[in-house]
């Protein structure tokens, strides 16, 4: 019989060849009026103007149903100045996303412990987890809508933010672990579409997802579970 594996947290993965620098508050790639600084007053109404009609379609009709021509027709504006602000209906629902994706970071970077600073990184990884399975339930429909092409899913600037988040506390919890591409690993289990199957599909209740992100997060830093 073989012997018994090593604790997780203990096999000796190498550690990445540059450390993991603490992540920034990335940019999103549909800024708002006040990170345009020279951003003309009428294109900035006309951008205020087409996030609300989009918000109010997408309240009404809902994500699936959000396109270009739509957005222009509620916003009384040519179908041209709506691809020319977002670039595509990708980009539209991203923008879409912008204001609580911001919120969400700043939180990470600067709000109260233990999703904020100031709590041991076991702690805030716990917290992070639930904190985005949270978001992700209340935004599910919008965020599979706005769900990036494959060769671009893991590039995108809120999930760099976030992968790079996970990996700088998993680096200051298990210092020997492979940081960088366990929080791949991590990252996945908190996919838009894996929350969407386990709960519209499976109908799974979302204590029950919090609950395996707490017991994943013990078991890879070789922690006790929260009760």
């Amino acid at each position: 019989m073989s012997a018994a594996l090593p604790p997780f947290s203990k096999l000796p993965f190498p550690k990445p060849p540059e450390p993991v620098e603490p992540p920034e508050l990335l940019q999103l790639g549909t800024a708002g009026p006040a990170d345009e600084p020279c951003l003309r007053a009428d294109a900035a109404r006309n951008r205020a103007r087409l996030l609300e009609a989009a918000a109010r379609l997408v309240a009404e009709h809902g994500a699936a149903g959000l396109t270009m021509e739509a957005v222009a027709a509620a916003a009384q504006v040519g179908k041209g100045t709506v691809f020319r602000r977002f670039g595509d209906r990708t980009g539209l629902l991203t923008a879409l996303l912008d204001h609580s994706e911001r919120k969400f970071q700043a939180a990470l970077l600067s709000g109260p412990p233990p999703l904020g600073p100031g709590a041991p990184a076991v702690e805030r990884l716990r917290a992070f987890g639930s904190a985005l399975l949270r978001r992700t339930r209340d935004e599910l429909e919008l965020q599979l809508a706005a769900e990036p092409a494959p060769d671009r899913r893991y590039t995108v600037a809120p999930r760099r933010f976030h992968r790079t988040h996970v990996a700088l506390l998993l680096r200051q919890a298990v210092p020997d672990a492979d940081s960088e591409l366990l929080a791949h690993t991590l990252m996945s289990s908190l996919d838009p579409a894996l929350v969407h199957h386990l709960t519209v599909q499976c109908g799974l209740p979302l204590a029950r997802l919090e609950a395996a992100w707490l017991d994943l997060v013990a078991r890879t830093t070789g922690t006790a579970p929260t009760e």
